[in-house]
């Protein structure tokens, strides 16, 4: 009930601030990842809750700001069809319009970062896949990975502070929805970088026992994306590439 989706420009802007100071990835609006939270499978309910790995769940979307506080939640049995990709289709939430982000380059959407499991389009930035990358794409993927990292964190956390995530929740799954909403506060102990190697100092979550309540989403869509998508990704690539997007540190990363 706590959880306010941006709706203002203003509200974007400062987001997209946040991600370019903490994490140097310009125009990204949050992080977005998925998980299986498993339940007990409900009386008559046949495959209708049935998932990838054999258990029945609800399916909890996230969107994750640079400050690794939750800014949308969509909880159902199937994460395909969620509310904020509609909003970002139309443009509903007023997120600011493509601007570009050094002199003379071309106007850049505002964007969500993800893993491999969603669909790559002008809204939502993903990996490069991990075949037959050439080292700029495995420089494009480091800098959206550190850019991402912020929403694993965020559900590494709620895993592991909340026992109730340990085993699969025994009640229904609007029960189990009220319950999952409740958790969803700012976590705690989360991934770091060395100010000296900028290599990734693990997260106390990630040593600790990790739940089998909940697990991760299968690929959302397909692979297939359209050409302005690509274009975009591209530009990404190139920009961290070249002198006024590349890290000082990132070619020790890759």
């Amino acid at each position: 009930m706590y959880i306010t989706v941006p709706t203002t420009t203003s509200k974007w802007k400062e987001i997209a601030t946040g991600f370019e100071t903490y994490w140097q990835f310009p125009h990204c609006i949050g992080a977005l990842d998925g998980k299986h939270i498993v339940i007990r499978p409900p009386p008559n309910s046949g495959s209708y809750y049935f998932n990838y790995k054999h258990t029945f769940s609800i399916v909890l979307l996230a969107l994750v700001d640079a400050d690794y506080k939750f800014t949308y939640v969509n909880i159902g049995c199937n994460g395909r069809n969620s509310s904020l990709c509609a909003a970002l289709e139309t443009n509903s939430l007023n997120v600011p319009l493509p601007f570009p982000i050094c002199e003379d380059g071309i106007p850049l959407p505002y964007m969500i970062v993800a893993d491999e499991a969603f669909p790559l389009k002008t809204y939502i930035q993903k990996p490069y896949a991990q075949i037959g990358l050439t080292k700029e794409k495995r420089i494009f993927n480091y800098c959206l990975s550190r850019a991402r990292r912020i929403v694993e964190n965020a559900f590494g956390i709620l895993a592991n502070r909340f026992q109730v995530f340990m085993t699969p929740i025994r009640l229904s799954p609007d029960k189990a929805e009220t319950i999952v909403k409740t958790c969803l506060s700012p976590p705690g102990s989360v991934d770091a970088e060395d100010t000296t190697t900028y290599r990734t100092i693990q997260g106390s979550w990630r040593t600790e026992k990790q739940p089998t309540g909940i697990i991760d989403i299968e690929r959302q869509g397909s692979n297939n994306y359209t050409a302005k998508a690509k274009e975009i990704r591209d530009y990404l690539c190139e920009y961290f590439n070249s002198d006024k997007g590349a890290l000082p540190w990132q070619d020790k990363m890759i």
